[in-house]
């Protein structure tokens, strides 16, 4: 009897000190960026028809946690803790193009307005583009990485209705 006293509080000794290290240990990392987060730069609430267009927002690039596996064709590092910008759209007959202009290889991750994760890497050179053709009026987060990880990079963010020149 006192050897399985003895042996149960060693149990309960290891299973209190598991619980002990995964609380320290903090909550696990999200799989897929924080969509609700307020954005890093701007929010740019848009109708169809917007002018000026291009609507540019001036961004620094990249982040800590690669954007594979988020969804298709996502590549690079971006900052899953919030988006870059938040746009806010009312969508009417033109087709939306969404793009990135930076002197380094940018990458682009988008959360549409219906939930879905869209991204581009290399739509013209080093610079990512995502074409719409019958955007959803609604809430579109968007985060701009960079291909290699490191320093943030100066970026700008282009939304449009016209079709980008190639």
């Amino acid at each position: 009897m006192m050897l399985r006293t003895i042996a149960a509080a060693g149990v309960m000794m290891v299973m209190a000190t598991a619980g002990v290290l995964a609380q320290q240990k903090g909550p696990a990392p999200s799989a897929t960026p924080d969509w609700r987060a307020q954005p890093r730069y701007a929010t740019a609430n848009l109708r169809a028809g917007f002018e000026p267009d291009p609507h540019e927002v001036q961004v620094e690039a990249g982040g800590d946690r690669e954007a594979t596996g988020i969804g298709p064709d996502c590549a690079g590092w971006i900052d899953f803790s919030k988006p870059d910008v938040d746009l806010n759209y009312t969508a009417g007959e033109y087709p939306l193009y969404i793009s990135v202009a930076a002197g380094v290889d940018t990458t682009l991750v988008i959360n549409d307005a219906a939930g879905r994760w869209i991204c581009n890497d290399d739509f013209d050179g080093v610079n990512p583009g995502i074409i719409i053709q019958r955007p959803a009026s609604g809430n579109y987060n968007i985060w701009i990485g960079t291909f290699e990880r490191g320093a943030p990079q100066r970026a700008t963010l282009r939304i449009s209705e016209v079709p980008p020149r190639r």
